[in-house]
């Protein structure tokens, strides 16, 4: 991975990656992760689905002169929630302010599409399709395993080499991801499961104090 990756898959990028749990708070609050047992699962589940979207995207938009508003129109198209939507705008906008003085291409990416999606910025970053994949998936699931250490009070040794178990999916996924396609050919992996937590996480968070926007 090249250093501007290292970067911004760094825990300590203030990116606003911080506030967002991509699910864990809502699948805490009803049981659904309860353990480190519980764990595993859910954030493979989030890999292959959200994820392996993230990484699609982050892969296309790393790719030489790529038309940004067109692939943050596509992403947009394949997140059919919105809460979902609003956490990568508000992801992306964040890295975008921290990232500004790190590359000009900022600039250029925000007149084009002025809060763009988180995997959009993170490729338009990295430069490098497999590398900008591998950045987002491994993005995908470091989020909500440090939540589930904040929220469940978790061992953080035995969450991080849960994490560390997870390194040949993460893998496997950033190479499928790394595919040259059409932004319109580009895979579509969902998860309706994923969409209902966003979506109640959403309406919670607006009705009472959660620890997490997302």
């Amino acid at each position: 991975m090249n250093v501007t990756a290292l970067l911004l898959a760094d825990s300590r990028f203030p990116g606003g990656g911080h506030v967002h749990s991509g699910g864990l708070e809502e699948a805490a609050s009803r049981g659904l992760v309860r353990t480190e047992a519980d764990l595993p699962a859910f954030l493979r589940n989030r890999l292959r689905t959200a994820g392996a979207l993230a990484a699609v995207f982050a892969a296309a938009a790393a790719r030489p002169d790529p038309d940004w508003l067109l692939l943050d129109a596509e992403l947009d198209a394949r997140t059919p929630s919105e809460a979902q939507r609003k956490a990568s705008r508000a992801q992306g906008r964040a890295t975008s302010r921290a990232a500004r003085l790190m590359s000009p291409l900022v600039d250029a990416l925000l007149a084009a599409t002025p809060r763009p999606h988180h995997p959009v910025i993170l490729g338009a970053l990295v430069g490098v399709p497999v590398d900008a994949a591998l950045t987002a998936a491994y993005l995908a699931v470091s989020g909500p395993a440090s939540a589930s250490v904040r929220l469940l009070g978790l061992d953080p040794l035995r969450v991080n080499a849960i994490v560390a178990g997870l390194a040949s999916d993460i893998t496997s996924v950033a190479r499928e991801a790394a595919a040259d396609r059409h932004p319109a050919d580009l895979p579509a992996p969902g998860s309706p499961g994923l969409d209902v937590l966003a979506e109640e996480h959403d309406r919670h968070h607006r009705e009472e104090v959660r620890l997490f926007v997302s």
